[in-house]
C-alpha cells in the first residue's frame, strides 16, 4: 500500500530512494529529497566510498563539501562487485520507490545495474540517471565533468569579454542545474506512476540542461539564418543598455535598465533631459551609444558617499540594482538570513558549519529538518538488520570486506 504522509510529517515521508550518486549532480538530487523526509541509502562502493569525502574542507579528514550535499542519507559501504554485496544491494533497490545514479559510461551497464536490466524486475522503479551527454546516443560514452559540459553547452562561449577568451562559470553550474533537472523529473515520474502503475527512466544529461538555458542563442541563430549570432558582452549586456556591471563607490553594482526603467533612471540620476536625448532616446540608440552612456553612468555613480547610497537612490525610482556580492559576504547579508538560504548546521566532526538552505518553499512543510551527514559505513547495521541478516552475519560481512565503515 502506498505510504501516505500525516499532516505534521514532511512531504516525501516513507519514499525509498537508493542513491549510488558521487560527486555534485547526483547528490544535489538525494540532498533535496532527504530535506523533504526521503529515506536516502547512499550506497558507497568499498573501501573508500564517495570521493568527494577527501575533497575541500578538510577537517581531521572530514570534507566540508561532503557534509553538505550528503546530510540525511544513510550511508552503505560495500563492495557491489561481489556476490554478497550484490545480494545486498539487489535487496534494496527491490524495496526502493527511486533509484538515482551519475556514475560514468557503462559502469553500472556492466554490472547489470542499468535501467533496462532492472526494470524488468522492477517495473515500478524510478531510474534516475544524470550524466554528461546522457545516457542514449552516440556521446553517451564521453567523459564528462562540470567545465566539458558548459563548454560543449554554449555557455563558455558566451561568457567573457568581447575580444578576450571564453570563460566559464564560476562555481559548478552544471552539475546543480542537471541535478534540479532531475529532482523535478523524479516529481513527474511519481505522479505518472500513481496514475499508471508503472515507473520509468529519467534520463538527465549535464549539457542538455545548460542547452535549455539559451534564451535568445538558439532561435535568433534559426530565424536569422545564422546572420545573427550572440556575443560575450564583457561586463555589459551585449543586446540592452543600460545593463550590465558598473563601478560604484565602493564596489561593483549590476543594473538592468529596459525600456519601462528609463525614465526613472534619469530621475534617479538627477538628468531628466536623458530621457529624450537623440544619442538615448531609445533602446537601440541607448545600445549604439552604451559606451558614451556607461561612461555617463560611472561617473554620476562616483560622486556617492557610499555604495548603500547609491543603491537607495535607484531603488527609490524602481530602477533594478544589485550589489556584487561575495559568497563569503551573503552568508551575513539579511537577505539571505531572513529567506533561510543561510544555514548553520552542527557538525559532530566539523563543529559550525554555513551551507545554502533549500530553495524551494512549501507551504505543506515549513519546519527545516535536523539532518546530519553519515560517517562512511555509519548505517551498515541499521540497513542490513532492517532487511533481515543477523548480527553474526553483518559481521562475518565485515570480516570478509563487504561492508567497509570509517569514523569520518
Amino acid at each position: 500500500m502506498q505510504y501516505r504522509p500525516s499532516m505534521t510529517e514532511p512531504m516525501l515521508t516513507g519514499l525509498r530512494v537508493v542513491d549510488m550518486t558521487q560527486y555534485l549532480s547526483g547528490p544535489t538530487v538525494t540532498r533535496l529529497m532527504a530535506e523533504m523526509g526521503a529515506d536516502i541509502v547512499k550506497i558507497e562502493q568499498a573501501p573508500h566510498g564517495d570521493p568527494i569525502r577527501s575533497t575541500l574542507f578538510l577537517t581531521d579528514g572530514r570534507s566540508g563539501y561532503f557534509v553538505q550535499q550528503n546530510r540525511g542519507k544513510k550511508s552503505v559501504c560495500l563492495d557491489f562487485d561481489t556476490v554478497e554485496g550484490r545480494a545486498i544491494l539487489d535487496e534494496l533497490i527491490a524495496e526502493a520507490d527511486i533509484l538515482v545514479e551519475n556514475y560514468g559510461p557503462n559502469v553500472l551497464e556492466r554490472r547489470g545495474l542499468d535501467y533496462e536490466s532492472l526494470a524488468k524486475k522492477h517495473p515500478r522503479l524510478i531510474y534516475a540517471s544524470i550524466s554528461g551527454f546522457g545516457r542514449k546516443g552516440s556521446y553517451s560514452h564521453k567523459t564528462c565533468f562540470d567545465l566539458i559540459a558548459q563548454s560543449f553547452s554554449g555557455m563558455v562561449n558566451a561568457t567573457g569579454e568581447p575580444d578576450g577568451a571564453p570563460m566559464p562559470v564560476g562555481s559548478s553550474y552544471a552539475d546543480v542545474v542537471a541535478g534540479v533537472h532531475a529532482f523535478a523529473g523524479i516529481g513527474m515520474s511519481l505522479y505518472h506512476r500513481e496514475r499508471t502503475g508503472r515507473g520509468g527512466h529519467i534520463d538527465i544529461a549535464m549539457v542538455d540542461a545548460l542547452f535549455h538555458g539559451h534564451e535568445l542563442a538558439v532561435q535568433g541563430a534559426s530565424i536569422t539564418k545564422g546572420k545573427w549570432r550572440a556575443k560575450r558582452g564583457g561586463r555589459f549586456a551585449a543586446l540592452n543598455s543600460p545593463a550590465g556591471v558598473y563601478k560604484g563607490p565602493e564596489g561593483w553594482i549590476t543594473l538592468q535598465v529596459m525600456a519601462a526603467q528609463w525614465a526613472g533612471f534619469c530621475r534617479a540620476m538627477q538628468r531628466p533631459e536623458l530621457e529624450h536625448d537623440e544619442r538615448f532616446a531609445d533602446l537601440k540608440a541607448r545600445h549604439k551609444q552604451r559606451d558614451e552612456l556607461n561612461a555617463i553612468i560611472e561617473e554620476w555613480m562616483a560622486t556617492f558617499p557610499s555604495d548603500a547610497a547609491l543603491l537607495e537612490r535607484l531603488e527609490s525610482e524602481r530602477v533594478p540594482c544589485a550589489p556584487v556580492l561575495d559568497a563569503a559576504d551573503a552568508i551575513h547579508h539579511p537577505y539571505f538570513i531572513e529567506r533561510q538560504m543561510v544555514r548553520t548546521i552542527n557538525d559532530p566532526f566539523m563543529g559550525e558549519v554555513v551551507i545554502p538552505g533549500n530553495p524551494m518553499r512549501f507551504s505543506e512543510q515549513t519546519e527545516e529538518l535536523d539532518l546530519q551527514t553519515p560517517c562512511l559505513g555509519e548505517h551498515n547495521r541499521e540497513v542490513l538488520l532492517g532487511l533481515g541478516y543477523t548480527t553474526e552475519e553483518i559481521t562475518n560481512l565485515e570480516t570478509t570486506g563487504v561492508l567497509h565503515h570509517r569514523n569520518r
